[in-house]
């Protein structure tokens, strides 16, 4: 029986994932991941490093827009607490979606996930007080030294946030990244 739906999105290795819930009157229970069905379903080897999990104790925080070079990293995430917004923005030099981006709605309650491989930049933005966020990290491990980023508020990408700039809650070096038409070709991926 399969325990996950899963379904390309506009940008070619992006992937929406949904995993059955299954509900009495105990609560529900969910199979948050079957590796064996991710990777027939996607041709993705799924090489899990890292789980790590991000708190955020306000609306309107924003983690991102994140990736590394040369240490690149593929993410599955998901909310556990609350809700998020969740970016993904596809800069592979040779792609021809490079420079375009999905935004996505996930959420505790939706047990939703969205697949994020390496060749995107990531972030997201909390849409509740106490949202939890975890991602389960392959390939690459994080390296300081390699993390680069994108500024969530170039006007060419145009990304639809439901909040202002100054709602938003982030931190000075997200701030500080570079509209993508600034980042040198040898950073991007």
């Amino acid at each position: 029986m399969p325990y996950l739906s899963i379904t390309e999105t506009e940008l070619k290795g992006l992937f929406r994932l949904q995993p059955k819930i299954f509900n009495d009157n105990r609560g529900w229970y969910s199979p948050t991941l079957e590796v064996s069905e991710f990777e027939a379903a996607t041709g993705i080897k799924f090489n899990l490093i890292q789980v790590a999990t991000s708190f955020n104790a306000h609306k309107g925080v924003f983690r991102g827009l994140h990736y590394q070079k040369p240490e690149t990293q593929g993410k599955l995430v998901m909310a556990t607490t609350g809700s998020i917004l969740d970016i993904a923005i596809d800069i592979r030099q040779n792609s021809p979606t490079f420079g375009q981006h999905v935004v996505e709605f996930l959420s505790a309650d939706k047990q939703n996930q969205l697949w994020v491989p390496p060749g995107f930049a990531h972030g997201y933005l909390a849409l509740e007080d106490n949202s939890r966020f975890t991602y389960f990290v392959t390939d690459g491990i994080y390296s300081p030294a390699s993390e680069k980023g994108v500024n969530v508020f170039d006007p060419q990408l145009a990304i639809d946030l439901p909040m202002t700039k100054e709602a938003i809650i982030i931190k000075d070096k997200d701030l500080n990244f570079p509209y993508l038409a600034d980042i040198k070709s040898e950073d991007l991926l």
